[in-house]
């Protein structure tokens, strides 16, 4: 497993085709990663920098080296896997610097799909607190790699991808995912992120292929401030040998602690509606007015029709008081006081009457003291009329001046609100958030995030085109769930055009949704969320057939395959139902049309199963038919089958696989 040369150790991943090397040259910490032959990380350092002591990068001496190795099985209380393979290698390194007597850590972990590592400062002779300036992990590639994607931004992960040569990119939020050649796919992240700023990639201009980490900072300069003894996020590199082996990888879970919460009866994965999609488009508003979206009348609308089609969720938006002073720059909203024209105490026992769960809003608009002066209220609130679910919303600057979204002041925060969430048994959905790191394993209350450019943009930008859905399995995805809202029917907003002609400027009547029918039923299986919205008014749901496939698909899933992808080109995902046989397909393409041959050797052997296929119809065209699609039943396929897909431009297929009596 491990090499003990003097000043160099190395660590395989189980399998002996990945290998870390870790070594002092002249005293500097340094690292290498290999997968068989292929440099996939050539030389690169790691260290520290601090405000009031020495650094830690340099005059370093190998004190010790240990090795360990691991191998168990998990279970996921709720996910993409339900069961889960923990295996790895792990070396330990302890060094000190005898000059100036600082001592620090290493810990490297090689599974088969990638590698993690971390730093460790122990409680030093003369020091007990730190206030880095920088971290200088390097990750130094061996040529000009294909990349995607997006800024470095400290406040917004809500952009569109690039694809470009690594060379092209300054600074860019991490998952960052590069093709080496035809066969190596890496991913750059990091791993339980606790106490921490959160990274970025930067441009090393030392470095002709090179990257360092960069820490979101506090308004002062200092990335991250702590007390002695300390542990840095795992900063991990993804790889595989084809796109879809980073979406089957579950090393970001594996590197995080596991579940410390006691009764998480409370945490139930489901499907929702919500009041929510006409804000967007101009119909409604979230503050009370003659268009007010949030009322007792409109809540009690959605959960008849949530009620009828087995949605357990009504998510409502725009319900409490003091949505004006958002709008107006400075949000001081009240948690815990509805307006007028929505009666939480109706809405709740008419919701307990059709068995639908009703979802919380807390909109801060970065405001973190205002929310955090209200937090225990607005909870204990949530706890008190029964609601087990909030989404979190920080649209806006932050308070206090000078913080940021992904800021170690940040982090904090929102790991707060998730533990008060768990002690009132309320499950979160964070937009606006700090990036996932894996830490749903260790707080199963921590469903999904934002962290993405999702469907709102489709409503008042130029939208996310075709391309957008085939890249984000590949980057954003991998870190984990994002609730994206799919599931749009009506893509042209055309149904409520002319009551929005009098309500909205021209320029947003000419927006819209860049995908056919068929790819919004596709993305409910392609992007995972244990959330999942069916974000539609729901009129333009009303007796339409395709609407069984949202009724039908689920959301907790027993395992996942990536059948097919190519990154921005078209990806195809399969995953099983943990409580049923039924297996669910969601395949879609970018801005061009093409044919995929599905195997079906995913498929339980023995079996024969029913394939209902909700597809683009043979007119369909994102830009030009949009909502043409056909639904065709299957018969008798099997492990072994093949199943031909025609994908219109932008367009998608989804299917449910039942088995059959």
């Amino acid at each position: 497993m491990c090499s003990q040369k003097k000043n160099q150790q190395t660590v395989q991943s189980p399998d002996g085709k990945l290998i870390a090397t870790f070594f002092l040259k002249q005293g500097v910490p340094c690292y290498m990663l290999h997968k068989g032959s292929q440099t996939v990380i050539d030389t690169s350092q790691l260290g520290y920098r601090f405000k009031h002591i020495p650094a830690m990068d340099q005059n370093f001496e190998l004190l010790e080296a240990t090795t360990d190795s691991y191998n168990e099985a998990w279970t996921q209380p709720w996910g993409e896997e339900k069961e889960i393979q923990n295996h790895y290698n792990q070396l330990a390194i302890q060094l000190k610097n005898p000059t100036e007597n600082l001592h620090l850590n290493m810990i490297f972990r090689a599974f088969n799909d990638g590698i993690g590592f971390r730093y460790e400062i122990p409680r030093q002779t003369a020091y007990n607190d730190v206030e880095i300036t920088c971290e200088g992990t390097e990750f130094n590639f061996t040529a000009d790699h294909k990349s995607w994607w997006i800024p470095g931004d400290p406040d917004s992960y809500e952009y569109l991808y690039h694809e470009t040569p690594l060379s092209k990119i300054d600074s860019a939020n991490t998952p960052v995912t590069f093709q080496a050649h035809d066969s190596l796919y890496i991913s750059i992240h990091e791993a339980a992120l606790t106490n921490y700023a959160g990274m970025r990639l930067s441009r090393d201009k030392h470095q002709k292929n090179g990257f360092k980490s960069d820490l979101v900072p506090w308004p002062d300069g200092i990335k991250v401030k702590a007390e002695l003894p300390m542990r840095s996020p795992w900063r991990t590199i993804q790889v595989a040998e084809n796109p879809g082996g980073l979406i089957e990888s579950n090393m970001i879970l594996n590197l995080n602690e596991p579940n410390k919460l006691d009764d998480i009866s409370y945490v139930r994965p489901m499907k929702y509606v919500g009041i929510w999609w006409g804000m967007h488009i101009g119909l409604n508003t979230w503050h009370k007015s003659a268009r007010h979206g949030a009322t007792t009348e409109n809540a009690k609308k959605y959960m008849d029709f949530a009620s009828k089609h087995h949605i357990p969720g009504l998510l409502v938006e725009g319900w409490n008081k003091g949505w004006k002073s958002w709008l107006s720059g400075i949000n001081v909203q009240n948690y815990t006081q509805p307006y007028k024209d929505f009666d939480m105490e109706k809405v709740v026992r008419y919701a307990n009457q059709k068995g639908v769960s009703l979802i919380g809003h807390h909109e801060t608009g970065g405001n973190i003291p205002m929310y955090e002066k209200q937090m225990e209220a607005a909870f204990q609130y949530l706890e008190d009329h029964g609601i087990h679910a909030v989404k979190t919303g920080y649209a806006g600057e932050m308070r206090p001046k000078g913080m940021h979204h992904h800021g170690q002041f940040m982090v904090n925060h929102y790991r707060r609100v998730v533990e008060l969430a768990h002690r009132h048994r309320v499950m979160v959905d964070a937009h606006e958030p700090i990036k996932p790191t894996g830490i749903r394993r260790t707080y199963p209350n921590m469903m999904t995030r934002e962290g993405i450019r999702g469907m709102e943009y489709n409503a008042w930008s130029k939208g996310n085109p075709p391309s957008h859905h085939t890249i984000l399995p590949f980057t954003r995805l991998l870190a984990g769930p994002a609730d994206y809202t799919p599931g749009i029917f009506d893509v042209l907003l055309q149904q409520q055009h002319d009551k929005r002609k009098r309500l909205v400027s021209e320029k947003n009547l000419k927006n819209r949704v860049h995908t056919t029918l068929a790819k919004q039923l596709a993305l409910f299986v392609v992007f995972y969320s244990p959330l999942q919205m069916a974000s539609d008014l729901v009129e333009n749901y009303q007796d339409h057939p395709a609407f069984q496939f949202i009724e039908d698909v689920p959301v907790d899933w027993e395992t996942t395959r990536a059948l097919n992808g190519e990154i921005g080109q078209y990806v195809t995902i399969a995953r099983k139902d943990r409580h049923s046989d039924d297996w669910y397909i969601g395949s879609l393409t970018n801005e061009k049309s093409r044919k995929l041959t599905l195997s079906c050797d995913f498929l339980d052997h023995g079996k024969n199963y029913t394939a209902q296929v909700y597809k683009d119809g043979e007119d369909a065209d994102w830009k030009n038919n949009p909502t043409s699609y056909a639904i065709d039943t299957l018969k008798s396929i099997h492990k072994g089958s093949e199943i031909e897909l025609q994908l219109a431009a932008g367009g998608g297929a989804a299917i449910r696989l039942s088995p059959e009596d």
